[in-house]
């Protein structure tokens, strides 16, 4: 352009090529557009035929006697108030608390512990990391043939590490009172590293600026780890606390591999209560009221998780 060319306000020598090009109405933009329906449109397929579907028959067949075979009539509510009178319910909702109770708290403490012990940046760190991880990626039946050797009351490895310390080692699938620790332990174990991962993540944000000042005010390693550590982890607790408390009442597989919900029925959670319902005595109606019943607990203990989590922490 030569010196005597006036460039008049608006004029396309002065937009800018970005705006130019990229307006609301030209053909790029609607291209853009449909590209991003279409990359919408498989996951909200995916949704609605595994997902949303599936959920909605579910609930309309919790209305029902519905027994795969044969024909079914409508009930109403009725299958939900026989589950508020109904024993085994019970049962299986106290175990379920108690394995929750143990669990959660058991999950939280070493999944936190270990990302502390591997936050550093030695190489020989990253070996443990992957080692700690095997046991998520490891199936349910290889892992409890591993804990099934290990809790044998006579020759296992743990009462055989309990007896070094003049400690007679109970019979842990077999006494009632052992039975569900037994499994607690077990899913901790085979859990942890992945709640572990999220934990580093966690620790590798927070900003090396707070523990130097925290050092400056003369703060010691529990100190930093107290007003330091754990506010700045608060997202991060409140995302685990809930996969775990999720996971807690979804446990099936340990309680079924390990003890078929024995002895005497200490080791019946909700969801195998749901499978023997569903797929044992064939009441597919009673069985999905019994999920949807599993769903609300699990959804009232996350908000009230969340609640409780967010109270005096990072918003």
């Amino acid at each position: 352009m030569s010196a005597s060319t006036v460039v008049r306000p608006g004029s396309a020598e002065q937009t800018p090529r970005a705006q130019r090009t990229h307006r609301p109405g030209n053909p790029s933009a609607r291209q853009m557009t449909r590209s991003a329906w279409l990359f919408l449109l498989v996951p909200g397929v995916l949704f609605l035929v595994f997902m949303a579907l599936p959920i909605a028959i579910a609930l309309v067949l919790s209305l029902t006697d519905y027994a795969i075979v044969g024909d079914f009539d409508w009930l109403g509510l009725q299958n939900y108030a026989e589950i508020a009178v109904d024993p085994f319910f019970w049962i299986a909702l106290r175990n379920t608390a108690y394995y929750t109770v143990l669990y959660v708290p058991a999950g939280l403490v070493v999944a936190l512990g270990t990302a502390l012990l591997l936050n550093r940046r030695q190489r020989a760190v990253r070996i443990f990391r992957t080692l700690f991880y095997i046991p998520v990626v490891a199936s349910t039946v290889a892992t409890a043939t591993i804990w099934f050797w290990m809790l044998n009351p006579q020759n296992g490895l743990l009462n055989v590490v309990l007896s070094w310390f003049g400690i007679d080692g109970p019979a842990w699938l077999y006494e009632s009172q052992w039975a569900m620790i037994a499994i607690v332990m077990m899913s901790v174990w085979a859990g942890f590293g992945a709640n572990m991962i999220i934990f580093l993540g966690g620790l590798q944000g927070v900003p090396g600026e707070l523990y130097e000042a925290a050092r400056l005010d003369g703060a010691n390693a529990c100190q930093q780890f107290r007003y330091v550590t754990l506010p700045s982890l608060t997202r991060t607790t409140f995302l685990v606390s809930t996969l775990l408390i999720i996971g807690a009442f979804q446990v099936f597989d340990q309680a079924y591999v390990l003890t078929k919900g024995g002895p005497g029925n200490s080791t019946v959670t909700m969801v195998y209560y749901i499978y023997n319902k569903g797929f044992g005595a064939l009441e597919m109606g009673y069985a999905s009221a019994l999920s949807f019943i599993l769903f609300l607990i699990i959804l009232v203990f996350s908000l009230v998780n969340a609640r409780l989590t967010n109270r005096g922490g990072v918003r």
